[in-house]
């Protein structure tokens, strides 16, 4: 069942789109955002030599910040202007092993009160579900 956003900002889904980023963690990741509509959000990254571990795998932790990135961007463009999204927690289960191609985000809000938005997050590897998540982020208003 899809909800309905009291908020939705165009202007910063198309930033969000357009933006790319040099520094942090979507930066490393080279994290990409490719599809953004009210409280859906699809991004992703290609996985790089940097990334795969000695054993040929990429780290799970790569998934786990990507999880944690996108948790939190596809807040901004159905939240009150100046308001910003922190995480409280997330869960994620790693399915299968990476070790190159493209991981892809499909994030969606499954719930959103004023102050509060759960998140469920499937990841996939060149079409191969390798990490599901679920998480809650904390909406902060800004003060007036």
């Amino acid at each position: 069942m899809a909800l309905t956003f009291e908020h939705w900002n165009p202007k910063t889904a198309q930033r969000f789109k357009k933006f790319i980023p040099t520094k942090g963690i979507d930066g490393f990741l080279g994290i990409r955002i490719d599809d953004v509509t009210p409280g859906q959000l699809v991004a992703s990254f290609e996985v790089s030599d940097e990334m795969i571990t000695m054993i040929g795998n990429m780290h799970g932790g790569c998934l786990s910040a990507f999880c944690d990135h996108v948790l939190g961007v596809v807040m901004y463009p159905v939240m009150p202007e100046g308001s910003w999204a922190a995480t409280t927690e997330f869960k994620i289960n790693l399915l299968k092993p990476v070790s190159g191609g493209t991981c892809t985000a499909s994030a969606e809000i499954i719930s959103m009160s004023r102050t509060t938005a759960v998140v469920r997050i499937d990841i996939t590897n060149d079409d191969r579900l390798v990490a599901v998540a679920q998480g809650t982020c904390l909406i902060m208003t800004p003060k007036s």
